[in-house]
C-alpha cells in the first residue's frame, strides 16, 4: 500500500485547496477531471500498449447510462438511489460494449487496433443519432429529472459538488486497481505482452484474455466518469459532445506525459495537462491551444518515458552508480 500514500495524499491536498479557498472548487474539479480520465485510461494503454482511439465512446455510453435511470425512475422514491442505479447501468453498458469490441478488436495490432476503434466511436455515434435511440441528436435531458428527484435544492448540490466528489473517488479507486494489477499475475502478463506479444505468448500466457480483462476494467471506469463528470454535473447528454474523439487524445497525451503503465504518471500528467488548459483558457482565450501544443510537444520529446518514467530511470541510474 505505500506506494498509494502519495497519491491519496496529493488527492487530499487537491480536495482541501478546492473546498477551503474561495473560487477554487471549479478549477481542482476541472484538473481532477483530467487526473481521473488519465488513471482510467492507464489500465488498458499503460499495461497493454495498445492506444485505443475510441475510448470516449465508453465514457460516452455511461453518460447515457445515468441519463437512463433518471429518465426512467424520476417518479419514484428512491432518492440518491436513483445515482446508484445510474452508476451501475453505466459500468454495465460500457462493459458490454468494450466487451463486444474487445472480442473482435483485440486480436488486431497496431494501427488496425486503432483504425477499428475509431470506426466504432464513430459508427456508434451515428447509431444513436440516426436510429432515434435515447433521444437520437437531440440527446437527453435530465434537469427537471433530477429536480423531480431531489428538489431543487439538493439537485444543484447534486450537480455542483456530489458530481465532483465522485470523480475524486473514480480516480482513487482506479489508481488503486492499476496498484493492484501492478502487483499480480495480471500485472507480469500485460507487462510482458507490452514488451513484446510474440514472446509472451510462446511463454504460455493467454495475451488476449488478459487483453480484454484490461480493456474491460478501463472502459468501466470510462463509464462511471462519464455518468458523474458529465450527465450529474452537466444534467444533460449530446451525443456531439459526449462522443468528441478530443477527450480520447486527451487521455492518450495525460498518460504518455505522466509515463504509460505507472502508477504516478495519470495523476502527473493529468494535473499537468488540466492546469495548463485552465489557466491558458482563463488568461489567453482563443490562444490556449496555440501555446499548449507546443509546450506539451516539448515535454514529451524531452521526457519519452514521461515525466515518471524519466525520474524512475534517473533515480536507478543514481543507485546503480552508487552500489558501484
Amino acid at each position: 500500500m505505500r506506494p498509494m500514500l502519495p497519491i491519496l495524499f496529493l488527492y487530499i491536498i487537491l480536495f482541501i485547496i478546492g473546498y477551503t479557498i474561495p473560487g477554487m472548487w471549479q478549477p481542482v474539479a476541472f484538473i481532477m477531471f483530467y487526473i481521473a480520465l488519465g488513471q482510467a485510461f492507464n489500465i488498458f494503454l499503460g499495461l497493454t500498449g495498445y492506444v485505443d482511439f475510441g475510448y470516449v465512446a465508453f465514457l460516452a455510453l455511461g453518460s447515457y447510462g445515468m441519463a437512463i435511470a433518471f429518465s426512467s425512475l424520476h417518479e419514484s422514491s428512491l432518492g440518491f438511489g436513483v445515482i446508484l442505479i445510474g452508476l451501475v447501468l453505466a459500468m454495465v453498458m460500457s462493459s458490454i460494449l468494450s466487451l463486444a469490441v474487445g472480442a473482435v478488436a483485440l486480436r488486431l495490432r497496431g494501427a488496425y487496433f486503432a483504425i477499428a476503434t475509431i470506426g466504432v466511436n464513430e459508427g456508434f455515434r451515428y447509431f444513436v443519432e440516426g436510429a432515434r435511440i435515447w433521444g437520437g441528436s437531440e440527446g437527453m435531458i435530465i434537469s427537471g429529472q433530477i429536480r423531480n428527484v431531489f428538489g431543487s435544492d439538493i439537485a444543484n448540490f447534486v450537480s455542483t459538488f456530489v458530481a465532483d466528489i465522485f470523480v475524486f473517488l473514480i480516480a482513487g479507486i482506479a489508481a488503486f486497481i492499476t496498484y493492484l494489477i501492478l502487483n499480480r499475475k495480471m500485472g507480469y502478463a500485460l507487462m510482458a505482452l507490452r514488451e513484446d506479444e510474440d514472446a509472451a505468448k510462446v511463454m504460455g500466457i493467454n495475451v488476449t484474455k488478459y487483453k480484454i480483462m484490461a480493456f474491460i476494467l478501463s472502459a468501466s471506469f470510462a463509464g462511471l466518469l462519464g455518468a458523474t463528470a458529465w450527465t450529474l454535473k452537466m444534467t444533460y447528454v449530446f451525443p456531439a459532445d459526449v462522443f468528441l474523439i478530443t477527450y480520447t487524445v486527451e487521455a492518450i497525451v495525460i498518460v504518455m506525459l505522466g509515463g504509460a503503465g505507472t502508477l504516478m504518471g495519470p495523476l502527473v500528467g493529468g494535473l499537468i495537462y488540466g492546469i495548463l488548459k485552465y489557466y491558458l483558457s482563463v488568461l489567453l482565450p482563443g490562444f490556449q491551444l496555440l501555446i499548449l501544443a507546443p509546450l506539451l510537444i516539448i515535454v514529451v520529446v524531452a521526457f519519452p518515458d514521461g515525466i515518471v518514467g524519466a525520474l524512475k530511470k534517473r533515480i536507478k541510474g543514481e543507485l546503480t552508480n552508487y552500489i558501484r
